[in-house]
């Protein structure tokens, strides 16, 4: 996958006068230039290469999707609904909702031809004041808090093996987590070639994971092994407050589906292979996820899914004998892809924030020789360490998905809106009104409904997300800022070695 060229293809640094102690390469007399000049005579128009065919397509959908969700949420959602069954109705309806999301984003991707998945509809529709909110709270909330959920799943899988017989101290896993936080940003750092190889192989660890749990679980069903799924629906019942946590854990697993929109720019014919790469990834997504779920209560009962902290492990050890170690290793692995997946992607979302002058210059400038988005990862770091030592895996998720689901329910909103605001827009692929509708209210309805299921985590999204816009009108807007505020940045510039991204130059 040639995600890096977002990053790479930087213009060659403009041949004029340029003040003395300018430290941005390419430009004139120190300054930037205007989001409309024209621009210099002799250089070739910036532009993303189409090299995402349809096959690649789906392995994005795919290998982003599946991460850590589907080996932690499984006990979120049954702690939350209260019986097999209506667990396994909360995984097949989440896969649904994310098919009609998902379908929703094609819509969206094939009409607005831009990178930038939900920032960029969000700007189209909305304007400018919510699409840096979504970028500011991707910044502060949304990618560290995912990074810390994903990473502390691998951290725990890690160590499974070395504590079989006792349980494993939070500490050791929050310090392995830590180590492993830093390798993902490092490799980041260092290599954009070398983070997209190990992607493949990480993709490839996070199937045989999956085919690791369903193979024997289906083969037990074969066996007649279905006495966990007799009277599946009885239990504690599921509680109003309880459902829209259980969405959270279930739509979590699911995430992912999006993040082809976010490279809309380098699909090959995109009116065409977006909508079928979706629409076959979360068939296969759904199905795998389902059956994954099935194969646990063959095996495990639901007390003993709800006392187990790593459910992949609990299985493999019940199932597969001496086999079992490689599970958690897989898993892990799995994880870790996960990690470096998001951490890779987020560059391609300050790209095109950058490209919009919604974020500060210094974010969207890469490594001169390594071709890295140097001070993106610099900053992720930092912030995800915060994330990691101040909450728990569960409180985190409650915490990133208040500010996820809002404002990706804003933009299939959008949709409905640019229906009547612009109903002579080309739209290749259509999809049927009720289904965005559907999808907005649930995602709307859900993080509503949150903030009294758990206000403490989802109070805290919410105040975090509004201070992005006082941070608007102080960053973006206010433009006599004072000089002690502008020499920062240019204190700092000249000890990095970095240049600018923006296809300005």
């Amino acid at each position: 996958m040639n995600t890096q060229r977002v990053i790479t293809m930087v213009r060659k640094p403009v041949v004029s006068t340029i003040s003395k102690g300018s430290y941005l390469q390419g430009s004139v007399n120190g300054k930037l230039p205007s989001m409309g000049s024209k621009e210099p005579p002799g250089q070739e128009k910036v532009v993303l290469k189409k090299k995402i065919t349809l096959l690649r397509g789906i392995s994005i959908i795919i290998g982003t999707i599946i991460g850590a969700g589907i080996f932690i949420s499984p006990k979120g959602v049954l702690q939350n609904t209260g019986s097999v069954g209506m667990s396994l109705t909360v995984w097949t309806v989440c896969g649904v909702l994310s098919l009609f999301g998902a379908l929703s984003y094609a819509e969206l991707g094939t009409s607005i031809k831009k990178s930038g998945g939900h920032y960029t509809y969000i700007l189209e529709v909305f304007g400018p004041l919510p699409a840096f909110v979504r970028v500011w709270v991707e910044l502060l909330i949304i990618r560290p808090a995912a990074t810390a959920v994903i990473s502390l799943a691998f951290g725990r899988y890690i160590l499974e093996p070395f504590f079989i017989q006792c349980e494993i101290p939070e500490l050791a896993i929050k310090l392995i987590t830590a180590v492993g936080i830093t390798i993902v940003m490092v490799l980041n750092s260092m290599s954009v070639s070398w983070s997209a190889r190990i992607q493949i192989f990480l993709t490839f660890c996070k199937l045989t994971a999956i085919l690791i749990i369903i193979v024997p679980g289906v083969m037990q069903l074969i066996k007649g092994q279905t006495q966990h799924f007799k009277d599946a629906f009885s239990g504690r019942d599921a509680s109003l407050m309880g459902l829209p946590l259980a969405f959270y854990y279930g739509m979590y697993a699911y995430a992912g589906w999006f993040y082809l929109n976010f490279v809309t720019e380098e699909v090959e014919n995109p009116e065409k292979n977006i909508p079928l790469a979706i629409c076959i990834s979360m068939a296969i997504v759904t199905i795998g996820y389902v059956l994954t779920n099935v194969a646990y209560f063959t095996t495990i009962s639901a007390e003993e899914l709800l006392l187990s902290n790593a459910v992949a492990v609990t299985f493999s050890e019940r199932l597969l004998g001496n086999f079992s170690l490689a599970v958690p290793i897989f898993v892990a692995l799995s994880c870790f892809g996960s990690m470096n997946g998001g951490v890779f992607a987020v560059s391609r979302l300050f790209y095109v924030a950058s490209r919009e002058g919604h974020l500060p210059e210094i974010l969207s400038m890469i490594h001169v020789r390594k071709h890295t988005p140097l001070p993106a990862v610099i900053v992720l770091h930092p912030l995800t360490m915060i994330m990691l030592f101040s909450g728990d895996l569960y409180g985190l998720l409650n915490f990133l998905s208040f500010a996820r689901w809002l404002f990706i329910g804003l933009a299939v909103a959008g949709l409905i809106y640019l229906r009547y605001k612009r109903p002579d827009m080309h739209r290749p692929f259509k999809v049927p009104l009720f289904i965005p509708a559907l999808f907005s209210f649930t995602c709307l309805f859900m993080v509503a409904l949150s903030l009294y299921s758990d206000p403490f985590s989802t109070g805290i999204g919410f105040v975090i997300t509004l201070t992005g816009v006082p941070a608007y009108y102080l960053f973006i807007i206010w433009d006599k800022k004072p000089k002690w505020f502008r020499r920062v940045s240019d204190c700092i510039a000249p000890f990095l070695p970095i240049k600018p991204t923006s296809p300005y130059y």
